[in-house]
Protein backbone atom coordinates (compact mmCIF):
# COMPACT_ATOMS: atom_id res chain seq x y z
CA UNK A 1 0.00 0.00 0.00
CA UNK A 2 2.57 2.82 -0.90
CA UNK A 3 1.68 6.18 -0.77
CA UNK A 4 -1.44 4.78 1.55
CA UNK A 5 -2.09 6.29 4.55
CA UNK A 6 -3.39 5.24 7.37
CA UNK A 7 -6.18 7.38 9.18
CA UNK A 8 -4.60 7.64 12.27
CA UNK A 9 -1.34 8.89 10.59
CA UNK A 10 -3.89 12.03 9.09
CA UNK A 11 -5.21 13.61 12.38
CA UNK A 12 -9.34 13.81 13.09
CA UNK A 13 -10.84 13.50 9.73
CA UNK A 14 -8.27 14.69 7.90
CA UNK A 15 -7.63 12.83 4.48
CA UNK A 16 -4.63 12.67 1.96
CA UNK A 17 -4.76 15.36 -1.03
CA UNK A 18 -6.75 13.20 -3.56
CA UNK A 19 -5.25 14.87 -6.85
CA UNK A 20 -1.67 13.48 -5.85
CA UNK A 21 -3.48 9.14 -5.29
CA UNK A 22 -2.69 6.40 -8.07
CA UNK A 23 -5.63 6.39 -10.77
CA UNK A 24 -6.66 3.36 -8.87
CA UNK A 25 -7.99 5.68 -6.07
CA UNK A 26 -7.26 4.15 -2.74
CA UNK A 27 -6.15 7.32 -0.34
CA UNK A 28 -6.09 5.93 3.42
CA UNK A 29 -7.67 2.79 5.50
CA UNK A 30 -8.83 2.85 8.82
CA UNK A 31 -10.90 5.46 11.00
CA UNK A 32 -14.58 5.30 11.24
CA UNK A 33 -18.05 6.32 9.28
CA UNK A 34 -19.01 9.34 11.73
CA UNK A 35 -21.24 11.50 10.25
CA UNK A 36 -18.56 14.25 10.17
CA UNK A 37 -15.44 11.72 8.65
CA UNK A 38 -18.16 11.01 6.12
CA UNK A 39 -19.45 14.16 4.93
CA UNK A 40 -15.39 15.62 5.07
CA UNK A 41 -14.68 12.79 3.11
CA UNK A 42 -16.75 13.68 0.32
CA UNK A 43 -16.80 17.14 0.44
CA UNK A 44 -13.05 16.39 -0.61
CA UNK A 45 -14.49 13.50 -3.60
CA UNK A 46 -13.39 11.09 -1.44
CA UNK A 47 -15.99 7.90 -0.81
CA UNK A 48 -15.48 4.67 1.66
CA UNK A 49 -15.72 1.33 -0.22
CA UNK A 50 -14.81 -2.16 1.36
CA UNK A 51 -15.60 -5.78 2.37
CA UNK A 52 -16.47 -6.60 6.03
CA UNK A 53 -13.19 -8.57 5.97
CA UNK A 54 -11.29 -5.18 5.39
CA UNK A 55 -10.62 -2.00 6.88
CA UNK A 56 -12.41 0.81 6.10
CA UNK A 57 -10.94 1.81 2.49
CA UNK A 58 -11.02 5.40 1.39
CA UNK A 59 -11.13 6.10 -2.39
CA UNK A 60 -10.96 8.71 -5.17
CA UNK A 61 -10.54 7.39 -8.22
CA UNK A 62 -9.45 8.60 -11.73
CA UNK A 63 -11.12 8.68 -13.96
CA UNK A 64 -14.54 9.54 -12.11
CA UNK A 65 -17.66 8.67 -13.66
CA UNK A 66 -20.11 11.70 -13.35
CA UNK A 67 -24.29 11.63 -14.97
CA UNK A 68 -25.12 15.27 -15.40
CA UNK A 69 -28.86 15.75 -14.85
CA UNK A 70 -29.59 17.17 -18.44
CA UNK A 71 -28.05 14.37 -20.23
CA UNK A 72 -30.00 11.40 -19.10
CA UNK A 73 -30.90 8.89 -21.60
CA UNK A 74 -33.68 7.69 -22.72
CA UNK A 75 -34.06 4.42 -24.32
CA UNK A 76 -37.32 3.81 -26.55
CA UNK A 77 -38.56 0.52 -24.01
CA UNK A 78 -37.88 2.78 -20.57
CA UNK A 79 -39.64 5.72 -22.12
CA UNK A 80 -42.85 3.50 -22.85
CA UNK A 81 -42.70 2.25 -19.10
CA UNK A 82 -42.17 5.70 -18.20
CA UNK A 83 -45.62 6.88 -20.08
CA UNK A 84 -47.23 4.11 -18.76
CA UNK A 85 -47.59 5.62 -15.51
CA UNK A 86 -47.02 1.66 -13.74
CA UNK A 87 -44.45 2.70 -11.11
CA UNK A 88 -44.71 5.48 -8.28
CA UNK A 89 -41.48 7.27 -7.23
CA UNK A 90 -40.89 8.99 -3.92
CA UNK A 91 -38.53 10.37 -2.35
CA UNK A 92 -37.54 9.96 1.29
CA UNK A 93 -40.34 7.91 2.51
CA UNK A 94 -38.94 4.72 3.32
CA UNK A 95 -34.85 5.19 3.22
CA UNK A 96 -33.62 2.46 5.50
CA UNK A 97 -35.82 -0.32 3.03
CA UNK A 98 -33.65 1.14 0.18
CA UNK A 99 -29.97 0.78 1.65
CA UNK A 100 -31.08 -2.96 3.04
CA UNK A 101 -32.64 -3.65 -0.63
CA UNK A 102 -29.48 -2.35 -2.00
CA UNK A 103 -27.24 -4.17 0.05
CA UNK A 104 -29.54 -7.50 -0.58
CA UNK A 105 -30.02 -7.68 -4.04
CA UNK A 106 -28.13 -10.25 -5.76
CA UNK A 107 -25.77 -9.23 -8.49
CA UNK A 108 -24.14 -10.58 -11.70
CA UNK A 109 -20.28 -11.31 -10.89
CA UNK A 110 -20.52 -10.12 -7.02
CA UNK A 111 -20.66 -12.14 -4.43
CA UNK A 112 -21.93 -10.82 -0.92
CA UNK A 113 -22.26 -6.88 -0.83
CA UNK A 114 -20.29 -4.25 0.27
CA UNK A 115 -22.54 -2.39 1.96
CA UNK A 116 -22.06 -3.61 5.08
CA UNK A 117 -24.66 -3.26 8.32
CA UNK A 118 -22.08 -0.75 9.44
CA UNK A 119 -22.18 1.23 6.38
CA UNK A 120 -25.85 1.12 5.97
CA UNK A 121 -26.12 2.21 9.93
CA UNK A 122 -23.87 5.28 9.18
CA UNK A 123 -25.68 6.31 5.69
CA UNK A 124 -29.20 5.59 7.59
CA UNK A 125 -27.99 8.63 10.41
CA UNK A 126 -26.88 10.79 7.59
CA UNK A 127 -30.21 10.58 6.11
CA UNK A 128 -31.65 11.31 9.37
CA UNK A 129 -29.45 14.62 9.58
CA UNK A 130 -30.29 15.27 6.28
CA UNK A 131 -27.99 14.77 4.31
CA UNK A 132 -29.08 11.52 2.73
CA UNK A 133 -31.72 11.00 0.66
CA UNK A 134 -33.96 7.55 -0.75
CA UNK A 135 -35.60 7.87 -4.34
CA UNK A 136 -38.04 4.72 -4.46
CA UNK A 137 -40.40 3.06 -6.35
CA UNK A 138 -43.48 1.85 -6.23
CA UNK A 139 -45.41 -1.13 -8.14
CA UNK A 140 -48.96 -1.19 -6.15
CA UNK A 141 -47.83 0.15 -3.47
CA UNK A 142 -44.74 -1.94 -3.48
CA UNK A 143 -41.28 -0.75 -3.31
CA UNK A 144 -40.22 -2.39 -6.24
CA UNK A 145 -36.33 -0.66 -7.19
CA UNK A 146 -34.59 2.79 -5.56
CA UNK A 147 -31.22 4.30 -5.11
CA UNK A 148 -29.98 6.31 -2.51
CA UNK A 149 -26.85 8.66 -1.89
CA UNK A 150 -25.80 12.55 -0.47
CA UNK A 151 -26.64 15.82 -1.11
CA UNK A 152 -24.09 18.14 -0.34
CA UNK A 153 -24.16 22.34 -2.30
CA UNK A 154 -25.59 21.30 -6.03
CA UNK A 155 -24.07 17.93 -6.27
CA UNK A 156 -25.84 14.17 -5.70
CA UNK A 157 -23.36 11.57 -4.76
CA UNK A 158 -25.07 8.48 -5.89
CA UNK A 159 -23.94 5.11 -3.67
CA UNK A 160 -25.96 2.42 -5.28
CA UNK A 161 -30.00 1.35 -6.80
CA UNK A 162 -31.84 -1.61 -6.92
CA UNK A 163 -34.37 -3.10 -9.18
CA UNK A 164 -36.92 -6.21 -8.88
CA UNK A 165 -38.73 -5.50 -11.34
CA UNK A 166 -37.23 -4.20 -15.27
CA UNK A 167 -36.57 -0.78 -15.19
CA UNK A 168 -37.52 0.03 -11.82
CA UNK A 169 -34.17 1.74 -10.76
CA UNK A 170 -33.59 3.40 -14.08
CA UNK A 171 -37.48 5.14 -13.42
CA UNK A 172 -35.88 6.14 -10.10
CA UNK A 173 -32.37 7.73 -11.69
CA UNK A 174 -34.75 9.42 -14.53
CA UNK A 175 -36.77 10.57 -11.78
CA UNK A 176 -33.78 11.94 -9.60
CA UNK A 177 -32.10 13.36 -13.07
CA UNK A 178 -35.39 15.46 -13.92
CA UNK A 179 -35.91 16.63 -10.53
CA UNK A 180 -32.04 18.06 -9.75
CA UNK A 181 -32.27 19.35 -13.18
CA UNK A 182 -35.20 21.48 -12.08
CA UNK A 183 -33.14 22.46 -9.10
CA UNK A 184 -30.10 23.42 -10.95
CA UNK A 185 -27.71 20.42 -9.24
CA UNK A 186 -24.70 20.26 -11.49
CA UNK A 187 -23.70 16.39 -11.19
CA UNK A 188 -24.89 13.27 -10.35
CA UNK A 189 -21.27 11.26 -9.07
CA UNK A 190 -21.85 7.98 -10.24
CA UNK A 191 -17.83 7.05 -8.94
CA UNK A 192 -17.19 4.23 -11.15
CA UNK A 193 -17.25 3.20 -14.84
CA UNK A 194 -20.27 0.59 -15.17
CA UNK A 195 -21.83 0.09 -18.73
CA UNK A 196 -25.59 0.33 -17.40
CA UNK A 197 -24.55 4.13 -16.30
CA UNK A 198 -22.80 4.52 -19.34
CA UNK A 199 -25.77 3.40 -21.19
CA UNK A 200 -28.15 5.92 -19.51
CA UNK A 201 -25.95 8.56 -20.22
CA UNK A 202 -22.91 8.93 -17.61
CA UNK A 203 -19.69 10.01 -18.77
CA UNK A 204 -15.80 9.54 -17.52
CA UNK A 205 -14.09 12.76 -16.78
CA UNK A 206 -10.78 13.12 -14.91
CA UNK A 207 -10.16 13.54 -11.21
CA UNK A 208 -8.78 16.49 -11.29
CA UNK A 209 -11.90 17.77 -13.24
CA UNK A 210 -13.93 15.92 -10.88
CA UNK A 211 -12.62 18.15 -8.00
CA UNK A 212 -12.92 21.24 -9.49
CA UNK A 213 -16.53 20.74 -9.97
CA UNK A 214 -16.96 19.60 -6.86
CA UNK A 215 -15.38 22.70 -5.44
CA UNK A 216 -17.95 25.28 -7.29
CA UNK A 217 -20.78 23.14 -6.17
CA UNK A 218 -19.83 23.21 -2.89
CA UNK A 219 -20.00 26.51 -2.69
CA UNK A 220 -24.06 26.66 -3.89
CA UNK A 221 -26.63 26.48 -1.42
CA UNK A 222 -27.32 22.69 0.19
CA UNK A 223 -31.00 21.21 0.40
CA UNK A 224 -30.69 19.67 3.80
CA UNK A 225 -33.83 18.15 5.14
CA UNK A 226 -36.36 15.97 4.09
CA UNK A 227 -36.75 15.41 0.24
CA UNK A 228 -40.57 14.47 0.16
CA UNK A 229 -42.14 17.42 -1.03
CA UNK A 230 -39.64 17.27 -3.69
CA UNK A 231 -41.88 15.77 -5.90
Amino acid sequence: MEDVFTINELGDYAFPNPRFASDEGLLAYGGDLSPSRLLVAYRQGIFPWFNDTDPILWWSPNPRLILLPTDFKVSKSLSKTIKSGIFEVKFDHDFKSVIRNCASTPRSRQNGTWITLQMQEAYIELHKMGFAHSVETYLDDKLVGGLYGIAMGKGFFGESMFAHVSDASKVALKTLSDVLACKGYDFIDCQVRTEHLVKLGAVEISRDDFLDRLKLTLQKPSDIGSWQDFI
